[in-house]
């Protein structure tokens, strides 16, 4: 079993990353392998709205990163998406990425089919809700399976690290980890 996460975050290696990988803590535990991928160190253009991706599994348009991100995504068992929030909302490249894949999805149904997700947010004060909607909303219109935890998928914090200091933000993390890995010890088989 494996999953990826996609770090929607302008800032590689941020708070973003340190609350992903602090999922993957959790996962690697029980035997899930684990991928980070880094909007950071890709373009992502925006969806042209051409609908070409039709009967083709994926985005026709392969000069920037969407492709090889949206394969990796495909052909996961689950999918953690984290975004910062920036506006009161997630990231442009998360977005980007979220409207790109919606499209490739919506004329491909069933590619995301049953796989296990998660969202979460690094938030600095306000509109950690709206970013983990907007990637909750992604996963349950295309038929994922959404995982929660104890208390709202977001960790509060501003400079690089500074999301280690919400212990309570931290411990949610830890138990999504963990209802991520029983949930697909379960249904991945």
């Amino acid at each position: 079993m494996k999953v990826i996460g996609i770090n929607g975050s302008a800032r590689k290696d941020g708070n973003t990353a340190i609350i992903i990988n602090t999922i993957f803590d959790e996962l690697n535990q029980t035997g899930i392998e684990t991928e980070l991928i880094q909007l950071a160190d890709l373009e992502i253009q925006p969806c042209r709205g051409c609908f070409a991706c039709k009967g083709r599994g994926n985005c026709v348009f392969r000069n920037d990163g969407f492709v090889e991100v949206f394969s990796r995504m495909a052909e996961a068992d689950g999918i953690i998406l984290g975004s910062p929030v920036y506006s009161a909302d997630v990231s442009a490249k998360m977005k980007a990425f979220l409207e790109r894949g919606g499209v490739v999805v919506s004329t491909n149904p069933g590619l995301l089919r049953r796989k296990v997700g998660a969202s979460v947010a690094a938030v600095r004060r306000g509109g950690g809700m709206t970013a983990v909607d907007t990637m909750n909303h992604f996963m349950l219109n295309k038929e994922m399976i959404v995982v929660g935890s104890t208390y709202w998928n977001m960790v509060y914090g501003r400079e690089v690290g500074d999301v280690l200091n919400d212990e309570e933000g931290m411990i949610n993390m830890r138990n999504l980890g963990e209802n991520m890995a029983w949930l697909m010890k379960r249904i991945c088989k």
